[in-house]
């Protein structure tokens, strides 16, 4: 196993541990959630946690969970979580994130709204100075407002490009829209930028996670580190 999926299996099993039997959970979409719930699903087997109960952020997890022999719910059937486990693609210090590479940031930011506590796990290199460093910013759009939405998106200063999958068709979520990776650079201000983007219409939602995540297991070769906001 290369050393950045040792690190997502350490940061996953770790997460888990703020897991305590009888909570209900919101489940995240990406590598790194793989490995959580692998981990979950052995933790029940053995006994070390029971009655637990999850929802899914997204059809490829609630595949695997169901494969796994793990509980699923719905937001109906639970609307408030104990936690949210997931993944980002980046994490600054004050535990902003962008999200949504894997293409699940709608349900992903419903299920962490819902969730008392948001736990980001992952490999170190997701931790960044800023936001932009590395990752396009995510933003979920219906496929009619493309036109306005892209043009609009690239006056606040990106580059939108449509993700397409590996057919070459348009990428499309679990809600049935299309998404356009925006590469902004660094971001000074994200929250003004997620208020802008927010002002498009045709926008259903995007990748910035302000104000969410209550703290963020990290793992890389010097270990296993808890990240919490600095301000």
């Amino acid at each position: 196993m290369e050393d950045l999926e040792i690190y997502k299996q350490m940061a996953a099993q770790r997460c888990l541990d703020y897991v305590e039997s009888g909570m209900a959970l919101g489940l995240g979409t990406g590598a790194t959630a793989g490995w959580m719930l692998r981990e979950l699903a052995a933790r029940l087997a053995d006994g070390r946690l029971r009655q637990i109960v999850g929802v899914p952020t997204s059809e490829r997890t609630a595949l695997l969970a169901r494969e796994l022999g793990i509980t699923l719910v719905t937001l109906e059937q639970q609307p408030r979580l104990d936690l949210a486990l997931d993944g980002a693609d980046e994490v600054d210090p004050q535990l902003r994130l962008i999200k949504g590479l894997g293409g699940a940031l709608l349900r992903e930011k419903i299920v962490a709204a819902s969730a008392d506590r948001f736990l980001v796990m992952g490999s170190a290199i997701k931790r960044v100075a800023r936001l932009g460093e590395r990752s396009p910013l995510p933003v979920e759009v219906v496929a009619f407002g493309i036109p306005l939405c892209a043009r609009r998106l690239a006056a606040l200063g990106c580059e939108p490009v449509l993700r397409r999958d590996s057919t070459g068709a348009p990428f499309i979520t679990d809600e049935g829209h299309v998404i356009l990776d925006c590469r902004f650079g660094v971001i000074d201000d994200p929250e003004a930028l997620a208020a802008a983007i927010h002002a498009i219409p045709g926008v259903v939602e995007h990748g910035l996670f302000i104000g969410m995540a209550s703290l963020a297991v990290l793992a890389g070769a010097g270990g296993v580190s808890i990240v919490c906001a600095s301000v």
